[in-house]
C-alpha cells in the first residue's frame, strides 16, 4: 500500500495498476453521464478502473419519464452505447424509489388510486423489456425500509396507494419482462442497523419461500470509518446465506457523521490529514476483503463506488459538509485509500496462489 505516498507523488495518470484488472468481481462506478461526456480524464480513468456502471440519476423515474405517460430514453441509450463501447457491464439503478417518483405520479395517484398498480406494470415492462439482454441487473426497489429501525417506509405514494405488495409486485413485473437480469432489492445502513437488516432478511426469506423472483440484495455501504468491521462482515455473511447475489452498490467511507436527511451534515473534521487518509486507506482494505471471505465467490456481484472521487462525491452536496469519502482526491490524483483497495483486491490472488501450493 502507498501509506508513505505524499499527494504530489500520487499521479492521476494511467501508470497506476486498473482496479477491474485486479479484481475477481465486477467493479463500477456510478456516474451523471452529462458532465462525464464533457471531462475527458474522467471518462479515461473510469474506462481504466471499471467493467461496471452505474447511473447516479440519469436511470430513475423522474429522468426517463419526467412528464406523463412519456418515456424519454435519450441518455439511457446513450449510456448502454457507451458501456458496449468499452466493454463494461450496465447496471440499472433504480426502477422504485419514493424520492425519484415523479410529482405527477404522486398527483394522478392521488386523484385516482386504482391507477397506480398497472402504471407500475406498464412502466417497468416497457423500460426492462427495452433494454432486456443490455441492462445486467437492477435495483428493483431502492430504500422500501425505514430509515432507522425495523419496518417498512410508509410515507411514500407507493406503499400508501398499493400497500407493501407494491416491492413484490415490482419483481414480479421486472422479471417478467426480462427473466435473465439480476433484481436486487437495495437500501442504506443495513450493514450497521441490525434492526432494519433484519427486516430487510425476513422479506427477502419471505419473497423465496412465495416464489417471489428476487436475486439480489443491494449494500448500498455508505458508511463511516468508525462502523466496526464485524458488523459488517456479520450482515454481509448472515445477508449471504440466502443464496443470493450481494452487490455493495454505492461505497463510500466518510469520516464526519450525519443524520441521514439532505442537509443534515455534522462537521466533526474540517481538514484532513495525513493520518486520516492512513486509516481510511486501511478501512478500505478492510472491507473489500471482508465482501471476499464472508459472501462466496459465486454470489460476488461486484463492487461499485458512489462516484469515486472527492471533487464529485454526493456526500458534499447532499449533506452540505466537508469530507474526502472516495478513492481519488479533487485533482483526480490516487489517495493512499485507492492503494488501500487495491492491496484488499490482491490478496484475493495471494490467498489463491497460496492454496494451490
Amino acid at each position: 500500500m502507498c501509506i508513505g505516498c505524499t499527494q504530489n507523488d500520487l499521479s492521476s495518470n494511467l501508470d497506476n495498476p486498473s482496479l477491474h484488472n485486479n479484481s475477481s468481481f465486477p467493479l463500477g462506478t456510478a456516474v451523471r453521464f452529462k458532465p462525464f461526456q464533457k471531462d475527458a480524464q474522467l471518462r479515461r480513468l473510469q474506462q481504466h478502473h471499471f467493467d461496471s456502471y452505474t447511473a447516479g440519476s440519469d436511470m430513475k423515474m423522474n429522468q426517463v419519464m419526467p412528464t406523463e405517460e412519456r418515456f424519454d430514453f435519450s441518455i439511457v441509450d446513450s449510456i448502454i452505447a457507451y458501456a458496449e463501447e468499452h466493454n463494461q457491464r450496465v447496471f440499472g439503478h433504480n426502477l422504485v424509489w419514493h424520492s425519484s417518483t415523479p410529482e405527477w405520479v404522486r398527483q394522478k395517484a392521488k386523484q385516482n388510486p386504482k391507477w397506480l398498480l398497472p402504471f407500475l406494470k406498464g412502466y417497468i415492462q416497457s423500460y426492462v423489456g427495452r433494454y432486456k439482454g443490455k441492462v445486467h441487473g437492477w435495483d428493483v426497489v431502492n430504500e422500501g425500509l425505514n430509515t432507522k429501525g425495523a419496518g417498512f417506509r410508509t410515507d411514500t405514494i407507493w406503499y400508501e396507494t398499493i400497500g407493501l405488495e407494491y416491492i413484490e409486485k415490482a419483481f414480479e413485473y421486472a422479471h417478467e419482462a426480462d427473466p435473465d437480469a439480476i433484481l436486487f432489492y437495495n437500501d442504506f445502513n443495513i450493514e450497521r442497523d441490525l434492526e432494519k437488516f433484519n427486516t430487510m432478511i425476513e422479506m427477502v426469506q419471505d419473497f423465496q419461500k412465495r416464489g417471489v423472483p428476487i436475486s439480489g440484495i443491494g449494500f448500498q455501504m455508505h458508511i463511516r470509518m468508525d462502523i466496526p468491521n464485524d458488523i459488517i462482515a456479520y450482515t454481509l455473511k448472515t445477508a449471504a446465506e440466502t443464496g443470493l447475489h450481494i452487490h455493495l452498490s454505492e461505497v463510500d467511507i466518510i469520516f464526519n457523521t450525519h443524520d441521514d436527511t439532505r442537509g443534515g451534515g455534522i462537521e466533526r473534521y474540517t481538514e484532513i490529514t495525513p493520518e486520516m487518509l492512513v486509516a481510511q486507506a486501511k478501512k478500505y482494505e478492510e472491507l473489500v476483503k471482508i465482501y471476499m471471505t464472508t459472501v462466496p465467490k459465486d454470489q460476488q456481484y461486484g463492487i461499485t463506488f458512489w462516484g469515486f472521487n472527492d471533487r464529485d462525491t454526493w456526500i458534499r452536496r447532499f449533506f452540505k459538509m466537508r469530507d474526502w469519502p472516495t478513492i481519488y482526491d479533487e485533482n483526480l490524483k490516487p489517495k493512499p485509500a485507492f492503494y488501500g483497495f487495491l492491496e484488499g483486491l490482491k490478496s484475493n490472488q495471494i490467498s489463491s496462489k497460496s492454496n494451490l501450493n
